[in-house]
């Protein structure tokens, strides 16, 4: 087996005790404040599987909710995340189920404010790593090592070629790149994985596009 770094060995630089159940927990709900685009005012966390059996232990919940308030797994406020939550005025909900999931470290989150609302599925793999793998019902797979854009979208013609020959004029490389719908001719959902970090300018073009509906950036 090949590393490409130290850390995929020892694992990630954290506020412990446990790589999988605290510092991947804090990642996932960074990822998806990332996605949300700012700090929710409402939040509600369904824990399944070991992560819903050993949070209080590993600290799970108080590691989701430091990832809602962008610290990283080292942060030292991380322990007291509660507290900051209640200072910053973001309501936290946690739930355990009984569902079985795919993945035994899931976390469901649901954000709420007074302008949206969002339902995001992490999963923590192991060693810190993790992957977002669910959005309002349309299935993904970002792992948040790269920057990334979300775009939802009418479902028709024209409109995935539209943004990408906007990335092409700007010259941004796509690594990755995924289209999902839920059913014919309704809503799709365009993931772009790219090289560097897309500029709001351009981001602001696509959403001005023909067909899009709205248009959502992921970076760690």
């Amino acid at each position: 087996m090949k590393y490409r770094s130290v850390f995929d060995i020892i694992g990630p630089i954290m506020v412990g005790p446990s790589s999988s159940h605290t510092a991947g927990a804090a990642k996932i709900g960074r990822l998806a404040r990332s996605i949300f685009g700012r700090q929710p005012q409402s939040v509600h966390i369904s824990l399944y599987g070991s992560f819903a059996e050993t949070y209080k232990g590993h600290a799970t919940d108080v590691a989701l909710i430091g990832g809602l308030l962008d610290y990283e797994p080292d942060d030292v406020r991380l322990p007291e995340a509660p507290r900051y939550a209640e200072e910053a005025g973001m309501a936290v909900t946690i739930t355990t189920e009984e569902a079985v999931p795919d993945h035994p470290n899931t976390a469901r989150i649901r954000m709420q404010d007074e302008r949206d609302n969002m339902e995001i599925v992490g999963i923590s793999i192991g060693g810190g790593k993790v992957e977002i793998c669910e959005l309002n019902g349309f299935p993904l797979q970002l792992s948040g090592t790269c920057p990334a854009i979300l775009i939802v979208n009418e479902d028709r013609f024209g409109v995935v070629a539209a943004v990408t020959q906007l990335l092409s004029r700007e010259q941004v490389n796509i690594g990755n790149m995924k289209v999902s719908r839920k059913e014919k001719g309704e809503r799709a959902l365009m993931i772009i994985e790219t090289d560097e970090r897309m500029k709001q300018p351009l981001l602001d073009e696509i959403n001005q596009l023909a067909g899009v509906i709205r248009v959502l950036r992921m970076e760690d």
